[in-house]
């Protein structure tokens, strides 16, 4: 994050949802991601909802506590495309995922990650899938056990480092946009109207 962009944020009010959204989901709100994780207070989890609800932004809430509320938010028709690759598909089956359509996955997940939250055990490693990390990602970081990743930034990398390592600074640059659109006094929702219209595939003409 440039310093420009860190003075804004420092300015900004953190606990503004607004700004929680920008700061945690910009990748996904442009286009480059295919979800990502929010977690917020519980009490800001209505005003979520109502910001979301016409922004081609899907959203599920995996566990509530008393104070936090924690949501995978997702474009829909991306997220299938990705979790219906042959390597995804073997990977969760191999988690014990007997049915593969989203639905499913959440569901089962959901309850796996609320388990864990509130047990421990096991930590549900697919998540990194239903966050669209790259397969090998996800499958080095199980096989090493979090260790011996050659990069870590948005997830711990483990092949094609100078191709990440781009990505990654895509995302930072995306997080850079929206945080200068909202310093700006362009309001969330606008946002995700702009890249709603911009991610929203183009019918050709006939």
């Amino acid at each position: 994050m440039s310093q420009e962009v860190f003075e804004l944020v420092q300015g900004m009010d953190l606990k503004s949802i607004e700004t929680q959204i920008a700061l945690q989901c910009a990748p996904l709100i442009s286009g480059l991601k295919v979800s990502n994780l929010l977690i917020i207070s519980a009490e800001d989890e209505a005003l979520v909802r109502v910001i979301l609800r016409r922004s081609g932004i899907s959203f599920f809430r995996l566990l509530r506590t008393g104070e936090k509320v924690t949501f995978l938010l997702f474009r829909k028709n991306p997220l299938e495309a990705y979790l219906k690759q042959q390597e995804v598909e073997t990977m969760l089956a191999e988690a014990g995922y007997a049915e593969l359509s989203l639905g499913n996955i959440l569901s089962t997940f959901q309850k796996r990650y609320a388990h864990y939250m509130s047990a421990g055990g096991r930590f549900p490693h697919e998540m990194g899938l239903l966050l669209g990390y790259p397969a090998e990602d996800v499958k080095g970081f199980v096989e090493n056990e979090g260790k011996n990743f050659l990069y870590s930034g948005y997830w711990k990398v483990y092949a094609d480092v100078e191709e990440k390592r781009r990505l990654f600074q895509k995302f930072e640059n995306a997080k850079e946009t929206v945080i200068q659109l909202l310093s700006y006094g362009v309001g969330i929702q606008d946002i995700l109207d702009i890249y709603k219209d911009e991610n929203e595939p183009k019918q050709a003409a006939v």
